[in-house]
């Protein structure tokens, strides 16, 4: 008798989200997918490899990556004459997001083949969710290695409100933190490393009093972020300096509780001054 979960599969290409880090992280039906695949094309077959063996999943991979992408597709485009049932992974989350696909996907739909989402878990959806920064994000992927190239992209940033979403090398996120800081602004941020996994890490504050958490922690691999928009950086400021300034108010003078915040906030002495008188004509 077939399971409930299960179903059979048509001919086309499936889209399959894998973990991002916890193997208990997929969904029923993407392990049906996976164990009624005939060829399983992969990134690295080391990396995959451990997901279908914990699951028992025997079938054929066919490395696809982002170094072989082009000569691949004639021979992929060979498999799916043969009637096989083909699926995409990548080596953790949803293929396609930062990974290579988008050649294949093209050629896939240009020979009239089906193409199957399988939905499942991302690094960028579960970062979003953790930041509260906005309702809306703008997901931008890995920064150029240029530097004339990463500003224009802080242009394009400036431009954009809503929270962005960036993927770091984690041995360059140091620099790339103050490079933001200098053509950004002091923006709020969220750092997640290693999500879903056992020494998953999850820091938020200021671009510019990150760094010294950041320096507590062993940085490898990749590093996702959710930078604020202009907008919500001075909407959950005011929010906080709101309080830091009634706590204060307590046992500081106007013009100490302006010197202190300016340096623990990065404000300016003016822009804290005229926020104490505002809070002060409300009573």
């Amino acid at each position: 008798m077939q399971n409930k979960f299960e179903q059979d599969l048509e001919k086309g290409l499936y889209v399959v989200s894998t973990p991002i880090g916890n193997l208990a992280d997929i969904t029923i039906r993407a392990l049906n997918v996976l164990k009624k695949s005939d060829v399983i094309l992969c990134e690295d077959k080391r990396v995959s490899k451990k997901l279908l063996n914990y699951y028992d999943i025997k079938a054929e991979l066919f490395s696809y990556h982002k170094f072989n992408e082009k000569e691949s597709v004639s021979k992929i485009l060979e498999i799916f004459k043969n009637n096989k049932i083909v699926s995409l992974i990548c080596d953790a989350g949803t293929p396609l997001i930062s990974d290579p696909g988008k050649i294949l996907i093209n050629e896939i739909e240009r020979n009239n083949i089906k193409i199957i989402p399988i939905p499942g878990v991302s690094a960028v959806t579960t970062a979003f969710s953790l930041s509260g920064y906005s309702d809306h994000y703008y997901f931008y992927g890995f920064l150029p290695k240029k530097l004339g190239e990463r500003k224009e992209a802080y242009g394009q940033f400036s431009k954009i409100d809503s929270s962005i979403i960036l993927f770091l090398p984690a041995r360059n996120l140091v620099s790339l933190i103050q490079e933001m800081q200098k053509y950004l602004g002091d923006r709020n941020i969220l750092i997640a490393k290693e999500l879903t996994k056992i020494h998953e890490t999850v820091i938020k504050g200021n671009l510019s009093n990150i760094i010294e958490k950041i320096k507590l922690l062993v940085l490898k691999g990749e590093i996702t972020i959710v930078l604020s928009s202009e907008t919500n950086k001075n909407k959950e400021q005011n929010i906080d300096l709101n309080k830091e300034i009634l706590d204060l108010s307590k046992k500081m003078t106007t013009s100490d509780i302006s010197k202190y915040l300016s340096k623990k906030l990065n404000i300016s002495k003016k822009d804290i001054y005229r926020q104490i008188l505002n809070l002060k004509n409300k009573k």
